[in-house]
């Protein structure tokens, strides 16, 4: 079928596509892990796992084969693959080195800590989360950039070339990408740039399986290929860009762009029965609260429980309850907030003080007159790449919500973010509604946003073992903590560890939420009698999207699997 529905691209793409299916054992979703002895690629479309096999089969390593990945899901996964968002990367070298990148969004200069509240000083609804004024200044392009010259191999044109060549000459419509555009068509039609790149002839849907080109994606990308970084954040796309902002009241300019960094920084690390574990330090909460509950549940023995028995369950959500309530209080972006507790938060000895405060029969409360938490879009992306000889990288960036902002600067052809609904938009005020106005995250000009974007090296013997990430928000933090657990508490393999039924809690609001058919009806008693309120399934599909890589450390077998949660995900190998 797929290759009926590319008999319109060109013979070098076909040739692709071929090849992906007959010889590199290239695969959706699956309840077993895809199998390769050199190097793998685990990302949400199978295109774009491919695009960073192809590097490292010709010469290229892992960090190389991220970026040639990252850039074609800007391509083939608009809802959060970018290069108008942000995120962050974490790199395990096969000689020992583990390093992160930085690339999270900013504010503008102009931005301010009161630039979502009316003239009464009253918060505007949904102001920090719709249109311009909700733009960070993007960091993917920046950040892959400097990974690249920090240990990159192959030349950076090179690794654009098969996003260009996407964009160009197109690839077949899913019915997933249908779906979005159908139900995002009415916001589209708000902006000329975004009628232009998802409506054929400005107002007409794509079908599915229609060839969809983005040519004014591909010439921004192939400026990028011919200037490097000042492609984008100076010359035309920056022009472009300001220019839209002005223009209808945002705030971005091409001094802002200009001046964008993205920062190599030193990753959280902990440990977990005897297993190293990196993951990723703020400006994301992500790895100090994913070493703070391993900390945590270390002091319990989670497999003579029973995986999702009503014991396990509320440990995990005991757990999940502390590190969500000092994600809250305490984080933010480290360059506003020198005096951040990181080495507390993930101290063992931290963690035996939380883990006296825990029942194994009665849940704690969640006081938000105490704490409380805030709204962080659910739409994220997350790959996993390991290289001959290897080298592993995980990164995680997004766009926030589910295609951003929605807005498409005309004649540039990538969705911009709406990243600055993840600052607290109201200074001092924290109610139960989900609002909090805690210092550390609050707007300042050149700050980046708090996130939870959780890139995870799990680590044995000094060589990686484990690489996991995914989207979701809040839940892409506890998402993240399952999978670990599945792998080292029960023995599960890739596929299992991120096929497995998941659960979520974050402090406030005090729910714990349960994937459909995750428990039965009689844990779901038992939980209720300890005090928990327990909700089943959620507002969107799943909960998150893992895309996971083992390594074997007696065969040196790479086995990986993308989530069955991601329709377009694959694993591909060699």
């Amino acid at each position: 079928m797929k290759r009926i529905l590319f008999v319109g691209l060109s013979l070098a793409v076909v040739t692709l596509l071929l090849f992906l299916q007959l010889e590199n054992g290239t695969a959706g979703a699956s309840k077993y892990p895809e199998r390769a002895r050199h190097g793998m690629v685990v990302s949400s479309h199978s295109l774009a796992s491919q695009a960073g096999v192809e590097v490292m089969k010709k010469g290229g390593n892992a960090v190389d084969a991220a970026i040639a990945t990252g850039f074609a899901l800007a391509v083939t996964h608009p809802s959060a693959g970018n290069i108008g968002g942000g995120g962050f990367m974490v790199v395990h070298t096969h000689d020992g080195r583990v390093t992160a990148f930085d690339f999270r969004e900013k504010a503008p200069a102009a931005a301010h800590a009161r630039m979502y509240l009316d003239a009464n000083g009253q918060y505007v609804r949904d102001l920090n989360h719709e249109g311009y004024l909700a733009v960070g200044v993007p960091g993917t392009v920046a950040g892959f950039f400097l990974a690249h010259e920090r240990l990159g191999s192959k030349p950076m044109p090179e690794l654009i070339a098969p996003a260009i060549q996407l964009a160009e000459k197109g690839f077949p419509l899913s019915w997933d990408l249908y779906d979005d555009f159908k139900d995002l068509a009415p916001e589209f039609k708000k902006y000329p740039g975004s009628m232009k790149t998802f409506l054929k002839r400005d107002t007409v849907l794509y079908e599915p399986g229609e060839i969809w080109r983005q040519p004014d994606l591909a010439k921004t990308l192939r400026h990028i290929q011919k200037s490097g970084r000042d492609g984008f954040y100076k010359g035309e796309t920056a022009r472009l860009l300001a220019a839209d902002m002005r223009k209808n009241g945002g705030l971005i300019t091409e001094a802002d762009l200009a001046n964008y960094q993205a920062k190599e920084r030193q990753p959280v690390h902990g440990t977990y029965r005897g297993f190293d574990v990196y993951s990723m330090c703020p400006p994301s909460s992500g790895g100090v609260a994913l070493v703070e509950m391993l900390n945590i549940l270390e002091g319990f023995n989670l497999r003579e429980y029973g995986h999702n028995s009503a014991q396990h369950i509320h440990l995990l959500a005991e757990a999940m309850r502390r590190a969500f309530a000092d994600r809250a209080r305490y984080l933010g972006d480290p360059d506003f907030n020198p005096d951040l507790p990181m080495t507390r938060l993930t101290s063992k000895a931290y963690a035996e003080q939380l883990r006296r405060g825990i029942s194994l029969n009665r849940v704690s409360p969640s006081d938000p007159a105490t704490i409380n938490d805030a709204y962080e879009s659910s739409e994220t992306t997350h790959y996993s790449v390991v290289d001959p000889a290897g080298n592993a990288v995980v990164v995680t960036y997004t766009l926030e919500n589910s295609y951003g902002s929605r807005i498409v600067a005309a004649g540039t052809g990538f969705l911009l973010n709406n990243e600055m609904g993840d600052f607290n938009p109201w200074p001092d005020h924290t109610d139960s509604t989900g609002m909090i106005g805690t210092a550390p995250n609050l707007v300042q000009p050149g700050k980046r946003m708090l996130s939870s974007m959780t890139p995870t090296i799990v680590a044995q013997n000094g060589k990686p073992y484990l690489l996991i990430g995914s989207p979701g928000g809040r839940t892409i933090i506890n998402t993240v903590l399952q999978v670990v657990v599945n792998v080292i508490d029960f023995n599960m393999d890739i596929a299992d560890a991120v096929t497995a039924p998941r659960l979520h809690h974050q402090w406030l609001p005090n729910v714990l939420r349960i994937e459909k058919f995750g428990t039965t009806k009689d844990t779901q008693r038992l939980l209720e009698m300890m005090g928990h309120r327990v909700q089943f399934g959620y507002s969107t599909r799943s909960q998150g999207s893992a895309m996971g890589i083992m390594l074997d450390p007696k065969t040196g077998l790479r086995m990986g699997a993308a989530d069955p949660r991601a329709p377009d995900g694959a694993a591909a190998g060699f």
